[in-house]
């Protein structure tokens, strides 16, 4: 390990001088490395956040009861609150679900201004377990002075069918995007050692080792795929924040993640998964040509 620390500054060398053979070549696959990865990592925050926003709303699953004038709402919320299932039951009157809203419309509330009276009712607002949903619904649908419940079923099948969604193409693409980088690597390093065959035979004469030989072609590889893993999630992070501060404007109700946390698992995926490439296919390319 020390004959290798020694001499770094020769393996640098080495790289730039492969590197700079097949410039053009390289900077294609430095780009076509980013964009591959620049995808993955688009997906794969796609898939985070999808299935984030998705346990937040599991965790405060909620439905709206409405129930009819003139019934007795204390006891009408203990009789909701006896249902297997609910976890509580808290009376919304008129004014605050007005004032809910406007939080909601943002800078939209001056819509609510043409109104001549609050065109809001009181309802009774009730936290579930969103498992026993179904259960909870039929037995509410039961109870005296109930007229009408408002659920988000709809809104949480269509979330996770996008979830699942984005599962599939977050396996699909990291299995795409894996091969893909691994066959550029492979054939790059192969095309490196080709143009420098020469050069390899000469070091052979001298009693250099194999290891010695390869190892600055190992280097190239971690070197571009580790360059693109860094352009495409720089890219990715420009584009994130920008999604991020559209999104939270005008839907501030969202549970998104942090998206300080996110970048920064995304930096150490997209990272860890560049360096893995770059060492399998570069080790690919070194080993098909011995065979050679």
């Amino acid at each position: 390990m020390k004959k290798y620390f020694y001499n770094s500054g020769y393996f640098l060398k080495e790289v730039k001088k492969i590197i700079g053979i097949n410039l053009l070549s390289n900077i294609a696959t430095f780009f076509s490395i980013a964009l591959i990865l620049f995808i993955l990592t688009m997906v794969i925050s796609g898939w985070w956040i999808s299935g984030d926003v998705i346990k937040a709303i599991q965790g405060e699953a909620e439905i709206s009861v409405y129930y009819n004038e003139g019934s007795d709402t204390e006891i009408l919320i203990k009789s909701i609150k006896s249902v297997d299932g609910v976890y509580e039951a808290l009376l919304v009157n008129e004014s605050e679900a007005y004032e809910r809203m406007e939080g909601i419309l943002g800078k939209e509330a001056k819509v609510l201004e043409y109104f001549d009276d609050n065109p809001f009712s009181s309802f009774i607002e009730v936290k579930i377990d969103l498992n026993k949903i179904n259960s909870v619904l039929s037995e509410l649908k039961l109870t005296d002075g109930i007229e009408h419940i408002r659920d988000n079923q709809d809104v949480l099948t269509r979330l996770r069918n996008i979830s699942e969604i984005f599962n599939f193409l977050g396996s699909l693409v990291i299995s795409a995007a894996g091969i893909t980088t691994l066959v550029i690597v492979f054939h790059i390093i192969k095309l490196g050692i080709y143009s420098n065959k020469e050069q390899i035979n000469t070091l052979r004469l001298l009693g250099a080792t194999e290891g010695f030989i390869g190892f600055p072609f190992i280097l190239e590889g971690l070197f571009i795929t580790l360059v693109g893993g860094l352009i495409a999630i720089s890219l990715a992070g420009f584009i994130l924040r920008h999604i991020y501060a559209q999104i939270a404007g005008p839907l501030p109700f969202i549970p998104l993640p942090a998206l300080t946390g996110l970048l920064g698992k995304l930096r150490i995926l997209i990272m860890t998964v560049s360096g893995v490439l770059g060492l399998m296919g570069s080790l690919s390319g070194l080993f098909s040509t011995r065979r050679g």
